[in-house]
């Protein structure tokens, strides 16, 4: 690439014009390699796969629904639970061999201890796949 002529005559400006034939040879090339390389990736081996008549297995994971109250009261599927109980009741639920999900409902006005105790009394029964269940803005 050349930026200004050898001419000795006073004014040595670089010219303004980009050669373009350079890159418009590589986008060619490149066009050809792909216009190539393209129907190499569709071909396959013709197989003739064999036909199954089967129902689609739906595994829905057990899901355990905690709530608490502004006042601090523990609900586990709609039935209160004394704090004392949580914990074998999250066992319990983890123990049925399928990883249960928690879904944690909390009072806006729950003290922020009240949902770490039970987080952690989920993390102790091994109920790692935890949501937080919350509504939608109006």
């Amino acid at each position: 690439m050349s930026f200004g002529s050898f001419n000795e005559n006073g004014s040595a400006q670089p010219m303004a014009e980009i050669n373009t034939t350079p890159l418009v040879d590589v986008m060619l090339v490149l066009l050809v390699i792909f216009i190539i390389t393209v129907p190499l990736f569709q071909q396959a081996v013709p197989i003739d796969l064999p036909r199954v008549s089967s129902t689609k297995l739906e595994d829905k994971p057990l899901v355990v629904a905690v709530a608490l109250d502004a006042a601090g009261k523990v609900y586990v599927d709609g039935a209160e639970v004394e704090r004392s109980a949580l914990a074998a009741r999250l066992a319990s639920a983890s123990a049925k061999g399928l990883q249960p999900e928690l879904h944690l409902r909390a009072d806006r006005g729950t003290r922020y201890e009240r949902v770490t105790e039970v987080l952690a009394e989920a993390q102790r029964a091994g109920i790692v796949k935890i949501a937080f269940v919350t509504e939608a803005a109006h």
